[in-house]
């Protein structure tokens, strides 16, 4: 029994020097998330008995420092009309969440989008589980940008020195989200 653990330590001893290695490597890897960036896909969805061609858009965009460097990114899904040939006039509704964890996805799969949840009228799912065509969505009559604010959802702080402060409260959140809004 003695031999086989003087065996067991051995190996060990080799072994474990290259799992600090590879760990201590493996730990330095930073995440990181693009300030900007985004994924177009197109669909249709039948509302008030039309048939209507839409893209959806999931992305990131930057907030932006005083003096224009990206110190935030919001994360937005936005479905835009596609038939449309006079955009200019076209509503575009924002909508919020504040989080956390949620992000804005209850009520983007609630209400609004062009796909809702497969859900009884008390709100249970039912199968076959997932999603489907929105009868009742708004992309008829206006775009939709459904946006989580920072740090709600993938929404993330870009500069960890930028002060906090210019994110959390309802005067700061009106500033930077309104700016977004602009940008957007």
């Amino acid at each position: 029994m003695l031999g086989l653990f003087n065996f067991i330590m051995k190996k060990l001893i080799f072994i474990i020097p290259f799992l600090i290695f590879n760990f201590s490597t493996y730990s330095q890897v930073t995440r990181s998330i693009e300030a900007e960036s985004s994924i177009i896909t197109n669909h249709f969805v039948t509302v008030n008995g039309t048939r209507i061609p839409y893209s959806a858009t999931a992305g990131t965009l930057p907030v932006w420092s005083e003096d224009d460097k990206a110190v935030a990114t919001l994360f937005y899904t936005y479905y835009k009309r596609s038939d449309v040939k006079e955009i200019k006039n076209r509503p575009i509704f924002f909508s919020f969440n504040g989080g956390p964890g949620a992000a804005s996805i209850w009520m983007h799969m609630g209400y609004t989008s062009p796909k809702t949840l497969n859900i009884d009228d008390e709100g249970y799912p039912i199968q076959p589980y997932g999603i489907k065509d929105n009868p009742h969505s708004i992309i008829d009559v206006a775009d939709i940008v459904y946006v989580n604010p920072v740090n709600v959802g993938l929404s993330r702080i870009l500069d960890k020195d930028y002060d906090r402060a210019n994110f959390f409260g309802v005067n700061s959140d009106i500033k930077y989200l309104a700016q977004w809004i602009e940008d957007f």
